[in-house]
């Protein structure tokens, strides 16, 4: 018989508990006792949420405060030094590691002062999902430090839910991860052989717990991996399975395709594997081919990446001939990857139209879809299954004929893009000597990225208009209220170029996505995108169009209250598609192009209002790139770089055009395509010069993020001179921006206003220091 599989669960809770709790931690409101009991619960309610459903195959250790990567550091005892001289408890270390802590001494107490900044933070793969990045050094000592995994089991079996304990494999560990500053000659792979013990160790305890199979993520199988990486896997498996003899190994990727690697994993002693096949059903034949007659093939077929229904009707095809190549009782049907990434539950949508309400399905829609299909598969007769069939079978009809989704008006602006819309009337060096004369900037110039602290009120009163408690009118004076104070702000601190401070605004991508056609918009569609910080991505359902300015109104009356420069500020076409749930039946390219139109227009309406500093936003660029090299990372580099020029290039040279990207490792070249002005990328976590030194020959400017803003500590201003001074000797200081590493949103008023004078503190001194 076909079994069914959910490689993981969100773990926000039905009505975001997770973050309440955590929150309410940080800030003392809790004990962690308290936020234990609430982790429980909202695992409890997951593991019987998909029992209940049919699943058999249900995740256990998917779970997390924080971040799943991050809980496997502090499980392996992978802490460097500075986290472990405080005495803090496990749960506090693994925050810190997570977003650094600040706390002054308590001489009174015998507490110590505590200040430590937080590990870095990068894209998880290609989704808007981050993790905390494992940091090696020589002296790294793993060892086993705690037992989630099991506790987690053992915790779910007390239920009567029987699990799959999952784990992140132990190459992709260690590829995922990083050489601490003090070890930067060290490749972490070279740490295999002392880190294997560690999984044996932990994997054997589960077996002794009763778990009878575990799932361990190699995820990094879809990248182009080198070859020592690759002949790890071999010998790798072979001592865990040799280790741990007994326990069943499912050996599971996704998010791409696997075949360029498919010689390391081919003859490893694992019961089965996972692939993702709605992202690459390509590669069916091959990766089928290297089963062995035992093994199992785990189809991941359900998407755990998107918010549309399944086809069955295409998914039962799929399905069905792994089963004629293998055998039933070898395959399984799967979601694609953990469900991490897709909202809670769709029945919490109750302002959705009944169309586009049926045409979703999220996180436990998507456990009916993978129990239907095995159900199906299995010769399932049920009354039930007949029905599901039907409805799909009817929602494929639906979607297809929907008057929603094309707009011919749409359609026709896009096939009249030509090259010509994608370039600025002169290049850089003449737009700057035009510009500098406008602006008279002092030598590094100080900015933000553009919002500050979403304060308790302006939540309050954004709510009480939007249910209609307010009027228009009274809503327009509190923003103007708000963004008056954060330009009087701005001034006091001698800020140079200002931003109104986005109070109007709910997420970067949300506020546009309301006002632009062919979007559709969740009330409780939460994701988790780091630790505390969800979003609610908004859902691409149809041809893009703008039908009035978005943002014109703010802009003009910020700047019409400051004789300083104030920003326009606009989330670029890369970022609005890739931090939305995209369409999946129009490719992406189309896409953003549709929406490189709508911002077109937006910028040129910023401009003729008289805003001669425009920043279009690209912190996505990074996701949606290929996640291997060759002929769809270079077409992908040509039109997301055109894309977003289409946007900006409608202004005349004195219009200078900013652009922002963070945590996205990106390829500089890729940033220098976009031909904008003024670039700022996030450099806090950075702990290599030479990413800087590429920018050497880069005509533009560049603004580098010197503080964290993910993380609640002050830097001193000594510390932000030490930074810039590190920077400066090897990059030109003619074309240095100070400012932070992204928006101030999610930060208080107070630690926002001293970390930003000591900012602004650090580049006076060193325009002291240059102007001697």
């Amino acid at each position: 018989m076909v079994a069914s599989s959910v490689l993981g669960f969100p773990r926000i809770g039905a009505k975001r508990e997770l973050k309440k709790a955590t929150e309410s931690y940080w800030a003392g409101k809790i004990t962690s006792e308290e936020l234990f009991e609430i982790g429980s619960k909202i695992r409890t309610e997951n593991w019987k949420l998909q029992k209940d459903a049919g699943v058999d195959i249900i995740a256990s250790n998917d779970f997390s405060f924080y971040d799943q990567v991050l809980d496997l550091s502090l499980l392996f005892n992978v802490i460097p030094d500075r986290y472990t001289k405080y005495g803090l408890s496990p749960i506090d270390t693994l925050f810190a590691m997570g977003r650094g802590l600040q706390k002054p001494a308590d001489e009174a107490k015998g507490i110590k002062a505590i200040d430590v900044t937080a590990l870095e933070m990068v894209k998880w793969f290609d989704s808007n999902y981050h993790y905390v990045r494992p940091t090696f050094s020589h002296s790294t000592e793993f060892k086993l430090n705690g037992s989630k995994p099991v506790d987690e089991f053992l915790e779910a079996k007390k239920l009567g839910v029987e699990t799959r304990p999952v784990l992140l494999g132990p190459i992709s560990y260690l590829f995922l991860g990083k050489a601490d500053k003090d070890s930067l000659d060290l490749d972490p792979i070279s740490l295999l052989e002392k880190l294997l013990p560690v999984y044996i160790e932990v994997l054997n305890k589960l077996k002794e717990a009763g778990a009878k199979s575990v799932q361990l993520d190699e995820p990094v199988l879809v990248f182009d991996l080198p070859q020592n990486v690759q002949d790890a896997y071999q010998g790798a498996y072979e001592k865990l399975a040799k280790g741990v003899a007994g326990l069943d190994i499912v050996l599971t990727t996704y998010f791409g395709d696997v075949r360029p690697n498919l010689k390391a994993i081919a003859n490893l002693p694992v019961s089965g594997f996972h692939f993702d096949f709605t992202r690459c059903p390509e590669q069916f034949d091959e990766v089928v081919a290297i089963l062995k007659d035992s093994q199992k093939l785990s189809v991941g077929i359900v998407d755990g990446r998107n918010v549309w229904k399944n086809k069955f009707g295409a998914s039962l095809k799929l399905i069905q001939s792994a089963v004629d190549k293998v055998g039933s009782d070898r395959v399984i049907v799967a979601t694609s990857s953990s469900l991490l990434h897709t909202p809670v539950d769709l029945d919490n949508e109750t302002s959705l139209s009944e169309e586009i309400k049926g045409f979703f399905s999220f996180a436990k829609q998507k456990l009916s879809e993978v129990v239907t299909l095995s159900a199906k598969i299995n010769g399932s007769t049920d009354a039930a299954i007949t029905k599901a069939l039907e409805e799909n079978a009817a929602y494929v009809e639906a979607r297809n004929t929907s008057k929603i989704i094309n707009n011919p008006e749409v359609q026709k602006r896009v096939a009249a893009i030509d090259s010509n819309m994608g370039k600025r009337q002169n290049a850089f060096p003449a737009r700057w000597n035009k510009q500098k004369a406008i602006f008279k900037f002092p030598l590094f110039p100080t900015t933000t990225i553009g919002s500050f602290p979403q304060t308790k009120e302006i939540r309050i009163n954004r709510n009480k208009f939007q249910r209609g408690k307010i009027s228009a009118e009274e809503y327009e004076k509190f923003i103007n209220e708000e963004i008056e104070r954060v330009i009087r702000f701005q001034e006091e601190i001698d800020l140079d170029v200002l931003v109104h401070g986005e109070p109007e605004r709910n997420d970067m991508t949300a506020y546009f996505g309301e006002q632009i056609n062919g979007y559709a918009f969740t009330t409780n569609g939460w994701v988790q995108s780091y630790g505390s910080r969800y979003v609610r991505p908004p859902v691409i359902v149809g041809d893009l169009s703008r039908p009035k300015p978005m943002s014109v109104k703010e802009s003009v009356y910020a700047q019409s209250i400051t004789t300083k420069h104030v920003k326009g500020m606009l989330t670029g076409p890369i970022t609005m598609l890739r931090w939305s749930f995209p369409r999946d039946d129009l490719d992406q390219k189309t896409q953003a192009y549709q929406l490189s139109l709508v911002l077109r227009d937006e910028v040129n309406d910023l401009e003729a209002a008289g805003i001669k500093i425009i920043q279009v936003d690209e912190p996505a660029l990074r996701e949606g790139l290929p996640l291997r090299a060759g002929a769809e990372r270079n077409a992908y580099y040509d039109w997301a770089a055109e894309s977003f020029r289409i946007s900006t290039s409608g202004v005349a040279d004195e219009t200078q055009i900013h652009s922002h990207f963070c945590y996205s490792d990106l390829d500089p070249n890729h940033i220098k395509a976009l031909d904008a002005d003024v670039v700022s990328i996030e450099y806090s976590k950075k702990d290599d010069p030479s990413y800087i030194s590429e920018f050497k020959d880069y005509p533009n400017h560049v603004g580098l993020g010197l503080f964290d803003i993910h993380s609640p500590r002050i830097p001193s201003k000594e510390e932000f001179i030490e930074k810039m001074g590190k920077i400066l000797e090897t990059y030109d200081a003619a074309k240095f921006w100070v400012n932070p590493d992204c928006g101030l949103k999610t930060r208080g008023w107070e630690e926002t206003k001293l970390s930003l004078s000591h900012m602004v503190e650090a580049a006076k001194y060193f325009r002291g220091k240059y102007a001697k």
